[in-house]
């Protein structure tokens, strides 16, 4: 373990520990291509001795967009770090404009791109950039393929040279600058060094139960995220076979064919598996139709190491063969574990899934802290539903006076690329960093998250909302009086809207529409009314990005007013006082009714 200070380490150990015929796979034209540890370790080498012949220098920083996860990326990734250069992984689907500045900030003079669609985008700003070139994992006609990089470095003359700068990278060094999704403002570039993600890698592997070098997982999730990328490395310490899925859609059957004992989810993948497998169950029929809403009962029902006691345990027992068993042949047939991260987890998932054999392991981390600051584990009694698990044995965890959950360790960041001023607000001088999170430890040392300290959420696929820019650009239509935008931990954005009742009346006289006795809530229930909200909101819903668009409201039955605790004297929203409120029409909004 002490082997291991640079990222680039990883996959030396892996070959002088337990090194892989198949380390990764990619699908490629319908087959499976996979490459052994020594073949990766031989291509990084070939990527860093080409780099060097194009001019690359210690700290030049190389952008590389993926749309899929893939083994290039692995291999390029190395081939950077091995040089001293820093890897700048950037989400694909973020807007052009959003390219330009993460490619401007971040000073990236070369870029890999994953397929025609990302080199499209890339293309429409390049002449803005630093870019010197451009190449492409996939064979395009317009553009450099990432292959005559591997043919620029097959000639072994300056390899010398590549062991000369790996011995000079330090693990204190910068590794990567991820950018964060940008929500009031432009994106901030965490600066992670080798340090950083290794002490993390290391003090995560103790919490999950893999045995070296017989484990084979699927990967899918943005490999341009802290989580994953930090995961496809623990994955190489373990000597785990990773194999690359197509793509979200494709996972289905990649799961089939792959057969994996690992993966790693956000909880609203793990919410459309429950959910289809929930759909399935309510087209059988007759004692299987019954048998299939028993095991759910009893699944909802799920407590860790048999606290509900033996006769709960003999049922689920039965349970499991007869239903669960089915569920795991869904996801391939040796699925152990399934990390989630990036997003809260419904407690009842975690139950459903752990009473079907198939535990999911829930952490929590940001980009900032490498990203694993508490994770569950099974094993040991360290897993309680509800909770992110137990601090890292590497990361102290405190909760501030106003309860906020502030971390330190070796897997903090080094700060905010460019941004002292963003960094001094999240960093203590004494290493400790607020987390913008507001949660408690309890006796037994598990860490709960219970609230957010600034609105911005993130829905249950891990994607970032900030709610007030969408309350205050919706807020300019002369129907919308007041709006509450919701989703923490939930599958999409919705909102509460107040009707502006006044000018609603207004318009229906125009539009000789009878709104009944003119009420607010007649107002509120008048279908007319709601398909004309909807056509405020689709507009307003153009200016975001997908993920952040409000898929579906409610209208509230009166107005909000600083005397009905909906709003502060200053007239901010009351979150709290509002969602309690309208409880009903909440839970109405994700179809819990």
């Amino acid at each position: 373990m002490n082997d291991i200070k640079r990222l680039f380490d990883f996959p030396y150990f892996q070959l002088e520990n337990h090194p892989l015929e198949e380390a990764f796979g990619t699908k490629y034209n319908g087959e499976w291509q996979t490459i052994s540890t020594q073949q990766y370790i031989d291509q990084a080498n070939t990527i860093s001795r080409g780099l060097l012949r194009l001019g690359v220098k210690p700290n030049d920083k190389i952008a590389v967009i993926s749309t899929n996860n893939r083994t290039e990326w692995n291999v390029m990734d190395i081939g950077i770090l091995q040089i001293g250069a820093q890897n700048v992984p950037i989400y694909p689907t973020i807007s052009e404009e959003d390219y330009e500045y993460v490619l401007n900030h971040s000073e990236a003079i070369y870029c890999f791109v994953s397929d025609e669609e990302v080199l499209k985008k890339v293309n429409s700003i390049k002449a803005n950039t630093k870019l010197k070139e451009i190449y492409s994992f996939d064979s395009l006609n317009d553009c450099k393929n990432w292959t005559e990089i591997l043919d620029e470095g097959k000639d072994k003359a300056n390899q010398d040279e590549v062991e000369k700068l790996k011995k000079s990278v330090k693990p204190d060094d910068l590794a990567t600058l991820i950018y964060t999704s940008g929500t009031t403002g432009r994106p901030k570039g965490v600066m992670l060094s080798h340090e950083n993600i290794v002490s993390n890698v290391l003090g995560s592997a103790p919490r999950v139960p893999f045995e070296t070098g017989t484990y084979v997982s699927l990967s899918f999730l943005p490999v341009c995220h802290i989580f994953e990328r930090m995961i496809l490395y623990l994955y190489q310490y373990y000597s785990v076979s990773v194999y690359f899925a197509e793509s979200i859609d494709k996972i289905s059957d990649n799961l089939k064919e792959v057969k994996p004992h690992v993966i790693t989810a956000v909880p609203r993948l793990l919410e459309k598996v429950y959910d289809k497998i929930v759909a399935k169950g309510s087209t059988l029929s007759g004692i299987k139709q019954k048998l299939f809403y028993w095991a759910i009962e009893l699944g909802l029902e799920y407590e860790p190491y048999g606290a509900n006691g033996w006769w709960y345990e003999f049922r689920l027992g039965i349970a499991r063969k007869l239903i669960f068993s089915k569920w795991k042949e869904g996801l391939g047939g040796n699925i152990e574990l399934i990390v989630s991260g990036s997003a809260a987890l419904q407690p009842r998932l975690a139950r459903v899934f752990a009473a079907a054999g198939i535990p999911v392991m829930e952490g929590y981390g940001l980009t900032e802290t490498s990203p694993v600051i508490a994770v569950n584990d099974e094993r040991n009694h360290g897993f309680r539903i509800g909770t992110v698990g137990k601090p890292l044995d590497n990361v102290d965890v405190k909760i501030a006076e106003d309860g906020e959950i502030l971390a330190k360790g070796p897997n903090i960041m080094k700060g905010y690329y460019k941004d002292k001023e963003k960094t001094d607000e999240v960093l203590e001088s004494d290493g400790f960093f607020h987390t913008g999170d507001i949660g408690e430890v309890d006796k037994d040392g598990f860490l709960r998250i219970t609230d957010r300290k600034k609105e911005m959420f993130k829905t249950s696929g891990g994607k970032y909302v900030a709610p007030q820019l969408i309350e205050n650009t919706m807020k300019q239509s002369r129907f919308i009086e007041q709006i509450m935008v919701v989703g923490d931990g939930e599958k999409m954005p919705a909102a509460l809207i107040q009707p502006n009742f006044e000018f609603i009346e207004e318009w229906a006289r125009r539009k000789n529409i009878d709104l009944g006795d003119g009420s607010e809530e007649n107002i509120a229930s008048n279908d007319l009314v709601r398909e004309r909200i909807q056509e405020e909101v689709d507009f307003y819903n153009q200016k975001f990005g997908k993920w952040e668009q409000v898929k579906t409201f409610a209208l509230t039955p009166e107005a909000w007013t600083v005397e009905g605790e909906h709003l502060t004297p200053t007239m901010k929203l009351k979150r709290r006082n509002i969602r309690d409120k309208y409880h009903d029409l909440y839970e109405k909004l994700y179809d819990r009714f």
